[in-house]
């Protein structure tokens, strides 16, 4: 009965020479076909590798990540400056939240550049006593912000009583030193149902 195979002295390679006694080191040939060196060799490969995945988790790990609400925050910050800027008919804080290039399309339908806008707090064309916001909503695409809000107003302008609710869009854009600007401005009188625009 053949009972193993002879290696000779060459491992790995079968030889046609039975030999008694050697029924553990076949069925090691089988199991492990790759030489003791070679196995070495596939083992220190792997070990490294895992090695060198787990330092890229830690590498990568340790960078800084995006916060999703650091943008939104600053935003609502941003607003809370806008109102307060208003209220306190303050033109160094509201001009430079404003760009240069800001347009603004006010209640009654005109346009207003940012000196427009600086001149009318100035010079109390528009004076608000109480700004109030609600049902905000903000959304982000890229470097441009754009809020939509509820606002309760009380003040006065020129032309009169401006007290009532408004809804208004605001547009922020982050600039070339990584500000945001308000680039636009738009609001709309919300009236009673039924209730018509008097005309003058």
């Amino acid at each position: 009965m053949l009972s193993g195979i002879d290696r000779q002295t060459y491992p790995g390679i079968l030889s046609d020479t039975f030999m008694p006694g050697t029924e553990n080191k076949f069925f090691a040939a089988v199991s492990n076909p790759l030489p003791m060196g070679r196995r070495l060799v596939v083992h220190r490969l792997m070990a490294f590798a895992l090695a060198l995945a787990f330092c890229c988790n830690i590498v990568y790990a340790g960078q800084p990540k995006p916060k999703k609400h650091d943008n939104r925050h600053e935003i609502e910050q941003l607003e809370e400056a806008w109102r307060n800027a208003v209220l306190k008919s303050d033109t160094t804080a509201l001009g430079a939240l404003l760009s240069d290039d800001y347009i603004a399309i006010t209640a009654s339908g005109t346009l207003q550049t940012k000196d427009e806008a600086l001149a009318s707090i100035r010079n109390r064309r528009v004076h608000l006593t109480a700004l109030n916001f609600s049902d905000r909503k903000l959304r982000f695409y890229g470097k441009t912000a754009l809020v939509t809000s509820l606002a309760v107003v009380e003040g006065t302008t020129t032309d009169g009583d401006v007290s009532g609710s408004f809804r208004y869009t605001r547009v922020y854009v982050r600039d070339a030193q990584e500000q945001w600007k308000i680039v636009s401005f738009e609001a709309s009188r919300i009236r009673p149902p039924g209730q018509r625009r008097q005309a003058k």
